[in-house]
């Protein structure tokens, strides 16, 4: 006889095998660290133009070289991963990542950077491009250390596992496992067959897009259209547009820069928060034709245009703003709140009641799948809505089957029970994130109301980086303890991989033996 549970016969003689091979984990990631560690030569270059120090950026690369190749070398015999190994390399990358990102805020010297605890706060918030932030003064650290918080954004956006598959040919890793478990939202249809050819596309268009922003903002500070933009900030704005994150170089933000630069930035951010693989058939295929075929754009577009209307008329009617400013501010503020952007134009905290709570509402709804936004999708909350449809008109026609369709297409069963459970999920952690939130306040005595708990927790799982009160469009969450800094860079780490490759690791299933 077996000791193998009930239900399942193990042959007589065969050893017990590990349901996830740790080892073949282990060489993947230790592999994605290493390719990843040349970043640091960016802001190294920054540095050295600028006459910055530049050490803690060599060290930080050499510190993930090192440990990388060796863990890799060690490991180089592992098997290839499969989907589950898929999941826990995916979580534990990013993991990994966000410390190798906080190293260089440590060994920088920076006082608002020099605890362990607010140095991973502030690279896990770049990795994933939240844009929430511990610092008080943001324009007082050097140049190249701005660069690097842009640059970890940029990376984080498209996706690092994405980047490694686009330039890694012969990586020994399940490719299609890990790049379903990398791009957010979920996937209707692939750009192409081969997994490092859909990679490679995906981040040409990245690329070209960035390139497109650097130049035109550029070009309004060369020309005087905005004297405060020059080819830093340019840089700095565009790596940290396109990913939907939000570093700023600047303590206004975005209002430091002229209605112009607002304008255009607003542009990208609408461009960011589409899906890439749209974006893609629409520039190398010319075929802007998608665009209006896609029943997700179509939404996508109509929830932005919805609540620019709303909050201009309120921003109006209420006096805070009028014309032209008062349009502006409103189409920018939902474009950077819908896709988790995070930049701000103005202290929208302190704006009408019906204003504040519908920019709450919209840290629900998150950009297209296939973007570099944070939050549900809007796919998801279009299936939702087919969803309840069906539900509704099957139970006055019980007999009636009524498939569910998305861009012509049916949607299996499977995909729809997806994005229910999705959505569950989400709320549950979001609510779990919010108690806890909720409880260190209370037991710190800190001064946070229920609507700015609310924001904080929705701000942090959706990967959007301003919430209400002290972490507000002009404030920081420097005030929040150690246990909330805590819970809030969870909270952006299981944001950020769309829940299911982090909490799959808690269920029993996952690690059972066989």
């Amino acid at each position: 006889m077996t000791d193998a549970p009930a239900g399942r016969i193990r042959p007589i003689g065969k050893r017990r095998r590990a349901a996830v091979d740790l080892r073949a984990t282990t060489h993947v990631v230790a592999t994605l660290v290493l390719y990843l560690s040349p970043s640091t030569l960016l802001p190294t270059a920054v540095a050295i133009g600028y006459g910055e120090r530049f050490w803690h950026f060599l060290a930080a690369g050499a510190i993930a070289a090192g440990l990388g190749w060796a863990v890799a070398r060690r490991t180089a015999d592992a098997d290839p991963i499969g989907t589950r190994e898929g999941y826990l390399v995916v979580a534990l990358t990013w993991l990994f990542v966000a410390f190798y990102g906080a190293i260089p805020y440590l060994l920088s010297g920076e006082g608002q950077l020099d605890r362990p605890v607010d140095a991973l706060f502030e690279s896990m918030s770049g990795f994933t491009t939240t844009g929430a932030s511990l610092l008080t003064d943001v324009e007082s650290l050097d140049r190249s250390l701005l660069i690097w918080r842009a640059e970890t954004q940029w990376l984080g956006g498209m996706g690092i596992i994405v980047l490694v598959l686009a330039v890694l040919p012969r990586l020994r890793v399940g490719g299609r496992q890990l790049l379903e478990s990398e791009l957010p939202g979920p996937e209707m249809e692939s750009l192409g067959a081969r997994i490092r050819q859909t990679a490679q596309r995906l981040w040409i268009v990245y690329v070209a897009i960035t390139l497109l922003e650097i130049a035109l903002l550029a070009i309004l500070g060369f020309t005087g259209i905005d004297e405060q933009m020059d080819i830093f900030r340019a840089v700095a704005h565009a790596f940290t547009t396109l990913p939907s994150g939000g570093f700023s170089t600047e303590a206004l933000s975005i209002e430091a820069f002229s209605a112009t630069t607002q304008w255009v930035i607003a542009f990208f951010i609408l461009v960011a928060g589409t899906n890439f693989a749209l974006t893609y058939r629409a520039l190398l295929r010319r075929d802007p034709r998608v665009f209006p075929r896609d029943e997700e754009f179509r939404l996508y577009v109509g929830i932005l245009l919805v609540a620019s209307v709303v909050l201009t008329v309120e921003l109006w009617a209420e006096g805070v703003f009028a014309g032209e400013a008062a349009v502006r501010n409103a189409v920018f503020q939902t474009l950077t709140i819908v896709t988790s952007t995070g930049y701000s134009t103005t202290n929208w905290d302190a704006w009408p009641v019906l204003a504040v709570i519908t920019l709450v509402g919209l840290m629900f709804i998150g950009g297209s799948a296939g973007s570099t936004s944070g939050g549900v999708k809007v796919v998801r909350h279009l299936l939702m809505g087919k969803i309840l449809r069906r539900e509704l008109r099957q139970t006055v026609h019980p007999e009636l089957v009524s498939p569910i369709r998305f861009n012509s297409a049916p949607v299996d069963e499977r995909t729809l029970r997806a994005v229910g459970s999705f959505v569950l999920m989400y709320i549950g952690v979001f609510i779990v994130g919010a108690l806890l939130i909720a409880f260190d306040a209370a037991r710190v005595n800190m001064d946070l109301s229920a609507i700015d708990i609310v924001a904080v927790a929705a701000s942090a799982a959706g990967n959007i980086g301003p919430a209400l009160g002290p972490a507000g469009p002009y404030g920081n969450f420097e005030s929040f303890s150690d246990f909330s800094t805590v819970v809030l860079i969870l909270l952006m780490w299981i944001g950020r991989l769309e829940l299911l490759p982090v909490l799959v690791l808690l269920t029993r299933s996952y690690w059972r033996t066989w």
